[in-house]
């Protein structure tokens, strides 16, 4: 009952004050962890084989130090005083989620985007990994819908389920699989063998909550009076329309959702890229969708903790 009191608590302090840019964040140190392991990987005269060995080697250093780190800190907290373990353990869970960071994220780029196109492009060019500046408005805007509907797994749901498993030591840990994929998962001459197991793994983490994910936006879209019948109807079609197994699992719902097509080819460092597209073009994408895929990720999220804690708290046999 604690964990789980935590953890919601976590969940409010996140949408009270979110990730304040001037405060040092964990995030950033299991950031700076990954660089400095992978500039001394560079400097080792690795073989192909070798720096797929050496990436296997980064996730397991980046990974157990991310989890082992919070849980001494919580099991010495625990020895001072209960209390004093779970206002720790409240932070720590708060600095997990994401959900704020995302809605604002979105709110930025309809904001600049209502003063000039360029500002659109530049807003948007800070969540995404897409070349921006040569994006339609209606391709700043499809930026910006996919960010939310991808990281409501990454950045609220996934977490919110290893947290309610094992705590914020697994929900740091989650978080550690996440960065890593997003710093070294790429499939470029750089990363194409150094990177492989941390996306690999990232796909393996994310299998099971993303389709959690995609059912609890399901069931938002209800409550929000949304399509849901065509969201269930995109997403039976188009949830593997994505290079990764698990992307297009809640972007498929939102599109269904919103009657929006999203996907389709973009350029990616200098080249297009070809992609499948996502929904049907029922209609114009317009600026207000920004804030139609945040509704439905905000409630896709508070619906996820209500559904978690019942299971929880069903498991564990622990009556409210």
């Amino acid at each position: 009952m604690m964990l789980i009191l935590a953890i919601a608590l976590g969940f409010f302090l996140d949408a009270l004050i979110g990730d304040p840019e001037r405060l040092w964040h964990p995030v950033c140190a299991i950031g700076a962890l990954i660089s400095k392991i992978e500039k001394f990987f560079r400097r080792l005269p690795l073989s192909k084989s070798g720096q797929c060995f050496a990436g296997a080697l980064l996730w397991i250093i980046v990974c157990t130090i991310s989890f082992l780190v919070p849980y001494i800190i919580l099991q010495f907290l625990m020895r001072i005083h209960p209390w004093v373990h779970f206002v720790v353990n409240v932070i720590f869970c708060y600095q997990i989620f994401a959900r704020k960071s995302l809605a604002d994220a979105g709110r930025h780029v309809r904001t600049e985007l209502k003063k000039s196109l360029e500002d659109g492009r530049k807003a948007v060019a800070r969540y995404v990994g897409r070349d921006t500046s040569e994006l339609s408005e209606e391709g700043v805007i499809k930026a910006a819908v996919e960010t939310i509907a991808e990281n409501t797994t990454d950045g609220v749901i996934a977490p919110l389920i290893f947290m309610l498993i094992g705590g914020a030591p697994l929900g740091f840990l989650y978080k550690a699989v996440n960065t890593l994929d997003s710093m070294v998962g790429y499939k470029n001459e750089k990363y194409m063998y150094l990177g492989w197991f941390s996306a690999k793994m990232d796909d393996i983490f994310n299998f099971l909550p993303a389709r959690i994910a995609a059912v609890c936006m399901m069931a938002a879209a209800g409550m929000l009076k949304f399509d849901t019948l065509n969201a269930k109807r995109i997403f039976q079609r188009d949830r593997f329309n994505h290079k990764s197994p698990n992307s297009a699992q809640t972007e498929s719902v939102c599109a269904g959702a919103l009657h929006i097509q999203l996907g389709g080819d973009a350029k990616y460092f200098g080249q297009y890229v070809k992609k499948p597209t996502i929904g049907d073009n029922d209609r114009r994408i317009v600026s207000s969708d920004i804030e139609r895929a945040s509704d439905l990720m905000t409630t896709a999220s508070v619906f996820a903790l209500l559904l978690g804690a019942a299971i929880k708290l069903a498991l564990t046999g622990t009556a409210v």
